[in-house]
């Protein structure tokens, strides 16, 4: 589904990403860890577009997105929730789920059921703006505005970060769905190691800009684990 080969990035003259090599099979949960500054969110922002890769290659479907711009990477069927949600606090839950239709190819102006269906709780509060929801709430809303897309592959920084444990399982239920199905493949950046082992699959650690292991848990190892996630 998406290959990462000899990947390197740079912030001006600082070295970020280097020769970053990663793999998700089509259908899989991949987790991206590693503490903080690691480069695990210049890894995805590289994915979505929104950094230029200095070498390297980026395949999504066997198809190279060197030079693919952000939005034909979404309309490729590629979906991004940044860390921090970054909803539109002035607009309205259904105004900013709305937004998510911009990315479909089909042209659908109508928002899909399954979006409701896996996040209830956002039809009672279609109308509200987002800046007046809670941090799960617009956590919630921002995964929603993703899917409205109906995207094959999609990105979640940090989707646990901040929140109340009941939208953490909320979250985790609406993971394993999209898994089962098997129509979306996922790479998410998490933190929270017990929601990343409940939800993944394989998993890649990062260390200044290195992967420096992967594979499953037992693969990797506790030693691993603690060398490179513990502060």
């Amino acid at each position: 589904m998406l290959t990462i080969e000899n990947l390197n990035v740079y912030y001006g003259q600082s070295h970020i990403l280097r020769q970053v090599n990663l793999h998700v099979p089509t259908g899989q949960v991949a987790c991206l860890m590693g503490r903080n500054g690691a480069g695990k969110t210049t890894l995805l922002k590289s994915i979505m577009g929104l950094l230029p890769a200095r070498s390297g290659r980026i395949t999504f479907k066997e198809r190279d997105l060197t030079k693919h711009t952000i939005h034909q990477r979404a309309r490729l069927g590629i979906g991004y929730v940044p860390q921090g949600r970054e909803i539109f606090p002035q607009l309205s839950v259904l105004e900013n789920l709305r937004l998510g239709l911009e990315a479909r190819m089909d042209k659908q102006r109508v928002i899909p059921e399954e979006v409701f269906r896996l996040f209830p709780g956002l039809r009672a509060i279609l109308h509200r703006q987002g800046g007046l929801l809670s941090g799960g709430q617009q956590q919630q809303l921002a995964i929603a505005r993703a899917l409205v897309a109906e995207p094959e592959f999609l990105l979640l920084d940090e989707p646990t970060e901040g929140i109340q444990p009941s939208i953490i399982l909320e979250i985790e239920e609406v993971i394993a769905h999209l898994k089962a199905q098997g129509k979306v493949t996922l790479l998410l950046v998490e933190q929270y190691i017990e929601f990343a082992e409940r939800v993944a699959d394989i998993y890649y650690i990062m260390d200044k800009g290195v992967i420096v292991a992967q594979g499953t848990r037992q693969e990797i190892g506790e030693e691993i684990v603690r060398r490179h996630l513990t502060v």
